[in-house]
Protein backbone atom coordinates (compact mmCIF):
# COMPACT_ATOMS: atom_id res chain seq x y z
CA UNK A 1 0.00 0.00 0.00
CA UNK A 2 1.36 3.42 -0.97
CA UNK A 3 2.24 5.73 1.88
CA UNK A 4 -0.18 8.54 2.53
CA UNK A 5 1.12 11.95 1.49
CA UNK A 6 1.50 15.04 3.67
CA UNK A 7 -0.57 18.15 3.00
CA UNK A 8 1.39 21.42 3.05
CA UNK A 9 -0.81 24.49 3.34
CA UNK A 10 1.02 27.56 2.03
CA UNK A 11 0.22 31.27 2.25
CA UNK A 12 3.26 32.25 0.19
CA UNK A 13 2.49 33.90 -3.14
CA UNK A 14 6.17 34.70 -3.75
CA UNK A 15 7.21 31.81 -6.02
CA UNK A 16 10.86 31.63 -4.93
CA UNK A 17 9.95 31.44 -1.25
CA UNK A 18 7.04 29.06 -1.84
CA UNK A 19 9.12 26.59 -3.83
CA UNK A 20 11.97 26.77 -1.33
CA UNK A 21 9.56 26.15 1.56
CA UNK A 22 8.01 23.14 -0.21
CA UNK A 23 11.41 21.60 -0.94
CA UNK A 24 12.67 22.25 2.59
CA UNK A 25 9.71 20.64 4.31
CA UNK A 26 10.04 17.55 2.12
CA UNK A 27 13.80 17.35 2.68
CA UNK A 28 13.61 17.57 6.46
CA UNK A 29 10.52 15.39 6.75
CA UNK A 30 12.69 12.86 4.91
CA UNK A 31 10.17 12.10 2.17
CA UNK A 32 10.15 12.63 -1.61
CA UNK A 33 8.77 16.01 -2.57
CA UNK A 34 6.00 14.23 -4.48
CA UNK A 35 4.71 13.00 -1.11
CA UNK A 36 4.24 16.55 0.15
CA UNK A 37 1.27 18.03 -1.70
CA UNK A 38 1.18 21.84 -1.58
CA UNK A 39 -2.04 23.85 -1.58
CA UNK A 40 -1.83 27.64 -1.84
CA UNK A 41 -4.38 29.15 0.50
CA UNK A 42 -6.18 32.33 -0.48
CA UNK A 43 -5.99 31.80 -4.23
CA UNK A 44 -9.06 29.56 -4.22
CA UNK A 45 -11.23 28.07 -1.47
CA UNK A 46 -9.75 25.06 0.30
CA UNK A 47 -11.84 22.00 -0.62
CA UNK A 48 -13.11 19.78 2.15
CA UNK A 49 -10.11 17.89 3.53
CA UNK A 50 -10.57 14.16 4.13
CA UNK A 51 -8.18 13.73 7.03
CA UNK A 52 -8.03 9.99 6.47
CA UNK A 53 -6.35 10.61 3.11
CA UNK A 54 -3.30 12.31 4.67
CA UNK A 55 -0.42 11.27 6.88
CA UNK A 56 -0.36 14.71 8.50
CA UNK A 57 -0.90 18.39 7.76
CA UNK A 58 1.64 21.23 7.87
CA UNK A 59 0.94 24.96 7.77
CA UNK A 60 3.88 27.12 6.79
CA UNK A 61 4.65 30.79 7.33
CA UNK A 62 4.36 33.88 5.22
CA UNK A 63 3.36 37.52 5.19
CA UNK A 64 -0.06 37.16 6.86
CA UNK A 65 -0.54 37.89 10.55
CA UNK A 66 -3.46 36.53 12.56
CA UNK A 67 -3.46 39.76 14.57
CA UNK A 68 -3.81 42.06 11.56
CA UNK A 69 -6.82 44.40 11.98
CA UNK A 70 -9.80 42.77 10.33
CA UNK A 71 -10.52 45.80 8.15
CA UNK A 72 -6.99 45.74 6.74
CA UNK A 73 -6.94 42.10 5.67
CA UNK A 74 -7.06 41.49 1.92
CA UNK A 75 -9.70 39.13 0.57
CA UNK A 76 -7.13 36.37 0.06
CA UNK A 77 -6.16 36.46 3.74
CA UNK A 78 -9.80 36.46 4.86
CA UNK A 79 -10.44 33.42 2.65
CA UNK A 80 -7.37 31.63 3.99
CA UNK A 81 -8.33 32.30 7.60
CA UNK A 82 -11.88 31.08 7.09
CA UNK A 83 -10.61 27.89 5.45
CA UNK A 84 -8.07 27.31 8.22
CA UNK A 85 -10.63 27.86 10.97
CA UNK A 86 -12.93 25.31 9.38
CA UNK A 87 -10.09 22.81 8.94
CA UNK A 88 -8.81 23.30 12.49
CA UNK A 89 -12.30 22.61 13.86
CA UNK A 90 -11.97 19.13 12.37
CA UNK A 91 -8.25 18.69 13.14
CA UNK A 92 -8.63 19.56 16.82
CA UNK A 93 -11.82 17.52 17.21
CA UNK A 94 -10.05 14.50 15.72
CA UNK A 95 -6.71 15.29 17.39
CA UNK A 96 -5.19 14.77 13.95
CA UNK A 97 -1.42 15.21 13.31
CA UNK A 98 -0.88 18.89 12.51
CA UNK A 99 2.17 21.13 12.67
CA UNK A 100 1.98 24.88 12.17
CA UNK A 101 5.16 26.99 11.82
CA UNK A 102 5.40 30.75 12.43
CA UNK A 103 2.08 31.94 10.94
CA UNK A 104 0.84 28.54 12.05
CA UNK A 105 1.39 29.30 15.74
CA UNK A 106 -0.73 32.43 15.53
CA UNK A 107 -3.41 30.62 13.55
CA UNK A 108 -3.66 27.62 15.86
CA UNK A 109 -3.27 29.88 18.88
CA UNK A 110 -6.08 32.18 17.82
CA UNK A 111 -8.30 29.21 17.05
CA UNK A 112 -7.71 27.89 20.56
CA UNK A 113 -8.19 31.19 22.39
CA UNK A 114 -4.59 32.33 22.87
CA UNK A 115 -3.71 36.02 22.97
CA UNK A 116 -1.88 36.76 19.70
CA UNK A 117 -0.50 40.29 19.45
CA UNK A 118 2.54 42.42 18.56
CA UNK A 119 4.10 42.37 22.05
CA UNK A 120 6.94 39.96 21.22
CA UNK A 121 8.28 40.51 17.67
CA UNK A 122 11.64 39.01 16.72
CA UNK A 123 14.00 40.16 13.96
CA UNK A 124 14.72 37.82 11.07
CA UNK A 125 17.63 35.56 11.92
CA UNK A 126 18.89 33.28 14.71
CA UNK A 127 16.59 32.55 17.64
CA UNK A 128 17.65 30.99 20.96
CA UNK A 129 15.06 28.42 22.06
CA UNK A 130 14.72 26.55 25.35
CA UNK A 131 12.49 23.54 25.95
CA UNK A 132 10.09 23.63 28.86
CA UNK A 133 9.87 20.63 31.19
CA UNK A 134 6.93 19.42 29.10
CA UNK A 135 8.83 19.98 25.87
CA UNK A 136 11.80 17.97 27.12
CA UNK A 137 9.63 14.86 27.35
CA UNK A 138 7.40 15.52 24.35
CA UNK A 139 7.90 12.93 21.58
CA UNK A 140 8.05 15.55 18.85
CA UNK A 141 11.13 17.07 20.51
CA UNK A 142 12.89 13.78 21.14
CA UNK A 143 16.61 14.06 20.39
CA UNK A 144 16.79 17.83 20.81
CA UNK A 145 19.03 19.39 23.47
CA UNK A 146 17.42 21.50 26.23
CA UNK A 147 18.48 24.67 24.39
CA UNK A 148 19.18 25.14 20.69
CA UNK A 149 19.36 27.74 17.94
CA UNK A 150 16.73 28.06 15.24
CA UNK A 151 15.87 30.61 12.57
CA UNK A 152 12.81 32.82 12.83
CA UNK A 153 11.45 36.30 12.34
CA UNK A 154 7.93 37.56 12.99
CA UNK A 155 5.81 40.61 13.75
CA UNK A 156 3.33 38.86 16.08
CA UNK A 157 3.56 36.15 18.70
CA UNK A 158 1.54 34.48 21.44
CA UNK A 159 1.68 36.42 24.69
CA UNK A 160 -0.67 34.10 26.60
CA UNK A 161 -1.78 30.52 26.01
CA UNK A 162 -5.15 29.12 27.07
CA UNK A 163 -5.05 26.77 30.05
CA UNK A 164 -5.62 23.62 28.00
CA UNK A 165 -2.57 24.23 25.75
CA UNK A 166 0.84 22.84 26.74
CA UNK A 167 3.84 25.16 26.38
CA UNK A 168 6.76 23.21 24.92
CA UNK A 169 9.43 25.81 24.20
CA UNK A 170 10.20 29.40 25.11
CA UNK A 171 12.78 32.15 24.67
CA UNK A 172 13.67 35.48 26.20
CA UNK A 173 12.46 37.24 23.07
CA UNK A 174 9.11 35.42 22.75
CA UNK A 175 7.54 33.51 25.67
CA UNK A 176 5.81 30.88 23.52
CA UNK A 177 8.11 29.27 20.96
CA UNK A 178 6.10 26.05 20.71
CA UNK A 179 2.96 24.52 22.15
CA UNK A 180 0.67 21.52 21.80
CA UNK A 181 -3.08 21.00 21.95
CA UNK A 182 -4.26 17.51 22.71
CA UNK A 183 -1.67 14.92 21.76
CA UNK A 184 -1.12 15.69 18.08
CA UNK A 185 -1.73 19.34 17.21
CA UNK A 186 1.54 21.30 17.38
CA UNK A 187 2.76 24.78 16.51
CA UNK A 188 6.16 26.47 16.58
CA UNK A 189 7.06 30.15 16.43
CA UNK A 190 10.46 29.37 14.90
CA UNK A 191 10.84 27.67 11.53
CA UNK A 192 11.83 23.98 11.83
CA UNK A 193 12.32 23.81 8.06
CA UNK A 194 14.88 26.61 7.77
CA UNK A 195 18.59 26.00 7.24
CA UNK A 196 21.07 28.71 6.25
CA UNK A 197 20.12 28.59 2.57
CA UNK A 198 16.47 28.85 3.49
CA UNK A 199 16.83 31.87 5.78
CA UNK A 200 18.96 33.67 3.20
CA UNK A 201 16.21 33.08 0.63
CA UNK A 202 13.59 34.49 3.03
CA UNK A 203 15.75 37.53 3.77
CA UNK A 204 16.03 38.25 0.05
CA UNK A 205 12.38 37.63 -0.78
CA UNK A 206 10.86 39.52 2.16
CA UNK A 207 13.25 42.47 2.25
CA UNK A 208 10.38 44.87 1.49
CA UNK A 209 7.64 43.31 3.63
CA UNK A 210 8.26 45.35 6.78
CA UNK A 211 10.23 42.77 8.77
CA UNK A 212 13.42 44.82 8.59
CA UNK A 213 14.99 47.76 6.80
CA UNK A 214 16.07 46.56 3.33
CA UNK A 215 19.50 48.08 3.93
CA UNK A 216 20.04 45.48 6.68
CA UNK A 217 20.02 42.46 4.35
CA UNK A 218 23.77 41.90 4.42
CA UNK A 219 23.96 42.34 8.19
CA UNK A 220 21.10 39.88 8.74
CA UNK A 221 22.66 37.40 6.35
CA UNK A 222 25.98 37.58 8.17
CA UNK A 223 24.26 37.05 11.53
CA UNK A 224 22.45 34.02 10.15
CA UNK A 225 25.70 32.57 8.80
CA UNK A 226 27.47 33.07 12.13
CA UNK A 227 25.47 30.32 13.84
CA UNK A 228 24.94 26.62 13.21
CA UNK A 229 21.31 25.51 13.00
CA UNK A 230 20.85 21.73 12.92
CA UNK A 231 18.44 20.77 15.71
CA UNK A 232 15.02 22.17 14.66
CA UNK A 233 14.86 19.86 11.63
CA UNK A 234 14.67 16.90 14.03
CA UNK A 235 11.13 18.03 14.83
CA UNK A 236 10.11 17.41 11.22
CA UNK A 237 11.78 14.02 11.10
CA UNK A 238 9.99 13.06 14.32
CA UNK A 239 6.69 14.35 12.96
CA UNK A 240 7.04 12.31 9.77
CA UNK A 241 8.14 9.16 11.55
CA UNK A 242 5.28 9.27 14.02
CA UNK A 243 2.70 10.02 11.34
CA UNK A 244 3.96 7.22 9.11
CA UNK A 245 4.25 4.78 12.02
CA UNK A 246 0.49 4.50 12.19
CA UNK A 247 -0.25 5.44 8.58
CA UNK A 248 -1.41 8.86 9.65
CA UNK A 249 -3.90 7.79 12.27
CA UNK A 250 -3.96 9.89 15.46
CA UNK A 251 -3.31 6.93 17.76
CA UNK A 252 0.21 6.75 16.33
CA UNK A 253 0.99 10.17 17.77
CA UNK A 254 0.07 9.43 21.35
CA UNK A 255 2.89 9.84 23.85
Amino acid sequence: MAAKPFLLLSIRTEERAALDEHAAFARFLGVPIEEVRRFELGTSPLPDVDLDAWAGIILGGGAYNASDPEESKPDAQVQAEQDLARLLDDVVARDFPFLGACYGIGTVGRHQGAVVDRSWPEPVGPVSVELTDEGAVDPLFAGLPPAFTAYGGHKEAISRLPDHAVALATSAAAPVQAFRVGSNVYATQFHPELDLGGILTRIAVYAHHGYFDPSEQDVLGAAAAAVTVVHPMTILRNFAARCRQGDGQPDAMQS
